[in-house]
């Protein structure tokens, strides 16, 4: 199983967007999702339309048993009301947390040891992670295959993300196993402002090692499908948000494939084989294409 986290020391970047997002490109490819929301304001699990006081088990239930076991983890799964769609959901008392788990050995790996035990039961856990550093947030990052930090497109949240990667680095340094294999997601970008086009610059020129090579727009749907309580890949898959949500799936998908080809799936695997054939099979009809069109012009 992928484990993907959404993180960002900057609220209002795009995180839960970006997991409801991803979520439902990969259910829409009928992928098994588990969506875990670690941030104690509970926006991914309002997002799909649940009240964290009427849950019957959170991720605060996972996080202060007495004993790990796979029961125990199911336990805690809320199933939404899209097939292959799953949420452990958050709730207030996740801002306590750290304090509840203070003295006690090995908390950062908590969740990493609670995916192990259902690992063959999805294909992916997208974490939606507080914009905090703390206990919640250091188990999203050390049990991720990669970690996604969305950066909105102004200054204000390249400040964000110089303090995650900070993070990472300080994260790196207490445990030289803990190497953080991270993408950086421009967000709201809109190119008819300086602003998003001079940030952007920013981002290539400091960070392009790490930089996908997209953009994800600002699109009104984003705040419908969130209103509706449904991913805007069933509110309009077609809408520019969608599509530019889809190209980040399958890019990160491939960078998956050479860095942790045994974590995918063999349905993630086949549609990312999927995806190079078709993008083969544009590049061979573009050639064709300007085949023609030289001989008409020669």
């Amino acid at each position: 199983m992928l484990v993907w986290s959404i993180a960002s020391q900057k609220g209002g970047v795009g995180k839960t967007t970006t997991v409801a997002s991803l979520a439902g490109w990969f259910q829409k490819e009928n992928l098994r999702v588990l969506m875990i929301d670690t941030d104690p304001h509970a926006s991914l699990t309002s997002y799909l339309g649940f009240d964290y006081n009427s849950v019957a088990n959170s991720l605060y239930d996972l996080y202060t048993a007495k004993e790990l076991t796979k029961e125990g983890v199911e336990q805690c799964i809320t199933h939404t009301n899209f097939p292959n769609l799953d949420i452990i959901a958050s709730s207030m008392t996740l801002a306590t947390i750290d304090r509840k788990l203070s003295g006690r050995v090995g908390v950062g790996r908590i969740l990493t040891k609670a995916l192990a035990l259902i690992d063959d039961e999805y294909d992916i856990a997208l974490i939606d992670c507080p914009p905090v550093l703390g206990a919640l947030m250091v188990n999203a990052l050390v049990a991720s295959t990669s970690v996604l930090v969305p950066t909105q497109t102004e200054f204000l949240s390249l400040k964000g993300l110089e303090g995650m990667v900070r993070t990472f680095n300080i994260m790196k340094k207490a445990d030289g196993q803990c190497n953080i294999n991270f993408t950086v997601v421009p967000t709201m970008f809109d190119k008819r402002t300086k602003a998003s086009r001079t940030s952007l610059e920013f981002l290539k020129a400091h960070y392009r090692d790490n930089l996908w090579d997209g953009q994800i727009p600002v699109d009104t749907l984003f705040r419908e499908s969130s209103q509706r309580g449904m991913p805007i890949t069933m509110l309009d898959e077609k809408c520019r948000g969608a599509v530019a949500y889809r190209k980040l799936l399958t890019d990160q998908l491939v960078k998956e494939l050479s860095v942790n080809p045994e974590r995918i799936s063999p349905n993630a695997a086949a549609l990312v084989s999927l995806e190079s054939e078709k993008k083969k099979k544009k590049d061979s009809e573009l050639e064709i294409v300007a085949d023609d069109m030289g001989s008409m012009l020669g």
